[in-house]
Order: structure tokens, then sequence, then C-alpha cells
């Protein structure tokens, strides 16, 4: 059950599609024909997280990107560029997450047919649909801390009243699975990117604050 509450948004749901007693391998294969929300009509293909099952951190982002969406891999574009700079300036190395996304299909709009593919925060409806494999790659991953990136991933992992502004760079708590996960919040890649040109570099280096936070936390 999503973390969000239950309603109406139940009638979608991805549970159906995730194999019980599956490896991050096996649960990969399957997200590939989940049919759980209608986001995947749209979507080029399911874009799972990527990382390995013994990492001690996991970071859990909104949803796909353009480029994530046409590659297949998370946090491929912008974004996830900017990510790993930042976590390799608090101290932690990119290759040692496990990076993955509340939602696993791009929500997009464009004003015309051929022309850029422009995000689209998913509802929560969709978010609570896709839960199941969020909380199918905690359970196998068992992260030693979460990051979560912006107030979409938020909401998914700790509910509706989630404001990203409000509690930036603390350590939450959240039961997951019979177990209390650690977690720290922070902004989206994705909102340094969208910051004014003067206001860029504050955003960043805001960015990278928390993640020393996350660091410290892990040792």
């Amino acid at each position: 059950m999503s973390p969000s509450g239950s309603g109406p948004e139940d009638r979608y749901t991805a549970a159906p599609f995730v194999p019980a007693g599956a490896g991050l391998d096996g649960l990969r294969r399957a997200a590939a024909d989940c049919r759980g929300c209608p986001l995947h009509r749209d979507a080029t293909r399911t874009v799972f997280g990527a990382g390995s099952a013994d990492a001690r951190v996991m970071l859990v982002g909104e949803q796909p990107g353009d480029q994530e969406d046409r590659e297949g891999r998370p946090f491929v574009g912008p974004a996830g560029r900017l990510l790993d700079r930042a976590l390799a300036e608090a101290g932690l190395d990119p290759a040692d997450a496990y990076v993955t996304n509340a939602v696993k299909h791009f929500k997009f709009t464009r004003a015309e047919p051929r022309k850029r593919r422009i995000h689209k925060a998913p509802s929560l409806r969709e978010t609570t649909a896709c839960w199941p494999w969020l909380a199918a790659e905690l359970a196998l991953v068992r992260p030693e801390l979460i990051v979560v990136l912006g107030a979409t991933a938020g909401k998914a992992l700790l509910g509706s009243s989630f404001r990203v502004g409000e509690v930036r760079g603390t350590v939450l708590e959240r039961e997951i699975h019979g177990r209390s996960e650690p977690l720290v919040p922070t902004v989206h890649p994705s909102s340094v990117l969208r910051a004014r040109d003067e206001d860029r570099e504050a955003a960043y280096q805001g960015l990278v604050a928390d993640l020393r936070i996350a660091a410290h936390i892990l040792g």
C-alpha cells in the first residue's frame, strides 16, 4: 500500500506486475511490461532504477526525463550530470549509489506533434500507482540512507503533506517494510538547472550542503 493513503487513485496500481521473490534484474525485466497506469502509453520505455543491490545510499527522484526515457536509464540527462558532480563534491561516490525514481515512466506534454517533449509533474494518482516498484527496490537494496530528491519523491515516501523547503537538509525517519529508514530530503537537481543565472550557484551549493549531511551520516 502506498504511504500516500488510499482513495480513487488506488484503481491504478503496478502491484499485479511486480513479481514476488524477484531480484533487481527480475524486477527490471518485469517493469518493462508494466501497465499499472496510463503513463506507459506515451513513454518510450520503462526507466527502472540502476545500481548495486549492496548500495549504502538510495537516491530517489521524481520521474525520468526526456533523455532518460530515450536511453532507458535514470539520471543520464543534464540533471543527472549535475547530481553526480554534487555527490562527488559532497564526498559521496556516485558509483556507490542506487538511483531510481518514484515514477518509472516519462510524463510530458507538447504543444504540437514532433515538438520538444516538456516535462509534466506526475499526479498523486500516478505516484501511488507506481509505489509497488519503489517498495520492491527498497526491500531488496535495504539502503542505510535514502536521499529524497524533490517534492514528488518526498510525497511518495513521506505522504502528501511533505514540503521539501521545510525539511531539506534534515534527517527524517519512516518505517518501511518493518524497519526504520533514515531519509535526507533535498531539492531535485533539475530545480538547480531551472534557477536564474544569478541564483544558480547558490542553489547548487545548497544541494551540495544537503548531500554533505547524507555523507556525514554514512561516515
